[in-house]
């Protein structure tokens, strides 16, 4: 099962649309005059250990003020080829979440050709359309669902590490290619996200920099219940931000390990923020 994960086929893709990758409530607009926090790292606190990340990635309170963000997002399988190539948008109040898709090999109709733009409003809502034609199949509005909270999540994840429901233990350290990093977990309440199962990371945090340069997953919507899916992330600084501009995803083996090969290449680029996006500007049509 663990091997075709990243192939995410439209019933594994249908079935996860419903499910976040993990529980975020809707963005809250930072306080006008917010008290000053003196953010400490301490092992013995691993939520100071989240809230050090979140402050090192230049925090929500700066990517808040941006309001909305495009970029082109390349989504590549190495071993196949294989892409979908995408403008994405997003609006940080509201979680709304848009794509146009010219390339989609991977994930978005792999047997049709033609432009496809998928959009969510950030609470119930998603849309699909190809080829101008809007779609109203539950299984594409499925899969636009999940895509587009999936995609939105990783761009802000490290602004979302420290929201109500989280729970962070400190697992201690290990080395990696010469760096020794701070593990710790993350997982969600199921009394918060309303889930009797949530997503879960390991999270191995550079203490010199603060940043997450690589982590652990699960996918129990996909029956991979721990968190044994390895994402490596490089960033890039922007508007005072530190972006996860490319992320590199592996399936581990049946020994649980990793071939040095990717599975996936995930990379943001020609990012642009505040560009004045109103609603009208998610819409499938």
């Amino acid at each position: 099962m663990i091997k075709h994960i990243f192939s995410l086929t439209a019933l594994a893709l249908l079935v996860f649309g419903c499910s976040k990758p993990a529980e975020t409530p809707v963005a809250e607009a930072p306080e006008e005059t917010p008290e000053e926090v003196v953010i400490t790292y301490d092992v013995n606190d691993p939520a100071s250990i989240i809230q050090a990340v979140e402050a090192a990635a230049g925090g929500w309170d700066n990517l808040w003020s941006l309001k909305d963000v495009e970029f082109t997002y390349h989504y590549h399988n190495p071993s196949e080829d294989k892409l979908d190539l995408s403008t994405e948008r997003y609006m940080f109040d509201t979680e709304h979440s848009w794509a146009k898709y010219s390339s989609h090999q991977i994930n978005v109709f792999p047997e049709q050709e033609g432009e496809a733009i998928q959009c969510y409003d950030g609470k119930d809502k998603a849309e699909v359309s190809l080829n101008g034609e809007q779609l109203m199949d539950e299984e594409p509005i499925g899969l636009s669902q999940f895509l587009r909270k999936a995609n939105y999540f990783w761009f802000v994840m490290n602004f979302k590490l420290d929201n109500p429901g989280t729970v962070h233990e400190y697992l201690g350290q290990e080395e990696v290619n010469g760096t020794t990093y701070d593990k710790v977990a993350v997982s969600y309440e199921s009394e918060t996200t309303g889930k009797p199962e949530n997503d879960s990371y390991v999270l191995f945090v550079n203490p010199e920099t603060k940043l997450v340069d690589r982590f652990l997953f699960s996918l129990p919507a996909l029956q991979v219940t721990e968190p044994v899916l390895l994402m490596e992330v490089e960033y890039t600084e922007m508007e005072g931000l530190m972006l996860p501009t490319t992320r590199r995803a592996y399936i581990p083996n049946e020994e649980g390990q990793f071939d040095e090969t990717p599975s996936l290449v995930q990379t943001s680029t020609e990012i642009k923020f505040n560009n004045g996006f109103t609603t009208e500007d998610f819409v499938v049509l």
